[in-house]
């Protein structure tokens, strides 16, 4: 049983997110919030937050079910950073000029599944 968790309009760029991903796609569930919680990453936090509750998610929707849950059979199946809107801000400049800032915008998704479903039998 699939769980997913979502964070919208979290203000990391996108770019940064992904590297932070990277290191969490396809591991355990567990494995992977233990990597989040001690990378030296600031995209890490929100993601770390994110894992998690796609973990409480699981857990919901197994208590829902009536079906035993263990938390250690879940994995990251999924996870993507999509991106969000970008606030666009002025800074000055020199003789009267003005550059443009871009402060970028992320939305964070995570799934999370037991072994079986991600690969369709049982590993």
């Amino acid at each position: 049983m699939e769980a997913k968790a979502q964070a919208r309009f979290v203000r990391v760029t996108p770019q940064k997110a992904r590297r932070v991903v990277d290191l969490i796609r396809g591991k355990q569930a567990t494995e992977a919030v233990a990597v989040l919680k001690f990378a030296p990453q600031t995209a890490s936090e929100p993601i770390l937050k994110v894992v998690q509750s796609a973990i409480a998610n699981a857990r919901v929707k197994a208590d829902r079910a009536s079906v035993a849950f263990d938390e250690h059979q879940l994995f990251i199946s999924e996870a993507f950073i999509d991106e969000g809107p970008t606030l666009k801000r002025f800074r000055p400049r020199a003789q009267g000029r003005a550059s443009q800032i871009l402060k970028r915008t992320s939305h964070i998704t995570v799934v999370v599944a037991p072994r079986e479903d991600t690969k369709g039998r049982a590993r």
